[in-house]
């Protein structure tokens, strides 16, 4: 059986893409996925299946959701081990002590041609990030939300990325482990 865990892009923000975390279990059950366990309600969701695809997994959360919910939802879609790498790389084992300064981008792809000179530019003197693969990592000691560099992440690496603070890839990686 695989561990996979599947991080959602833009439901339940600002009141769209509602899509309530006990129905999504209910439905990843529908789809024969085993342990299907979620976080928060952002759409961190940990789950077993025998299927090896991730692209077929990922389709079919896809269509059901966008069946059943009229939206289309974006998933990024981790083995279990990939994500604990993930989190092993983390270049700044200093920010753990401080979980919200700390995000994780994971994007479906790692970036062709990202603009590292545009994130040089928008960076604050005490920010520090390193793109390493399919994942960017940020540390903001002043915040996430004053970031500017946060905001302008996506559009100067060129791919579509979720981002998740050190608290919350913590408690999917307890989930995975499980």
């Amino acid at each position: 059986m695989n561990i996979y865990i599947a991080l959602f892009r833009g439901i339940n923000v600002g009141g769209h893409n509602k899509l309530p975390m006990e129905e999504l279990v209910k439905t990843l059950a529908e789809l024969g996925f085993r342990k299907v366990e979620t976080y928060i309600q952002s759409g961190n969701v940990v789950f077993e299946s025998e299927e090896t695809n991730r692209s077929v997994l990922v389709d079919k959360i896809r269509n059901i959701i966008e069946r059943r919910h009229g939206f289309v939802v974006d998933v990024i879609m981790l083995r279990a081990d990939e994500f604990d790498e993930a989190l092993a790389a983390n270049p700044y084992p200093e920010a753990e002590g401080e979980p919200k300064t700390l995000n994780l981008y994971f994007m479906k792809s790692a970036p062709q041609k990202p603009n590292l000179k545009r994130l040089e530019e928008i960076q604050s003197e005490n920010e520090s990030y390193t793109l390493l693969g399919k994942v960017f990592y940020l540390h903001a000691p002043d915040g996430i939300g004053r970031s500017k560099l946060a905001a302008g992440i996506e559009k100067a690496l060129g791919v579509s990325a979720t981002a998740r603070n050190w608290r919350t890839v913590i408690k999917i990686k307890a989930m995975a482990d499980r």
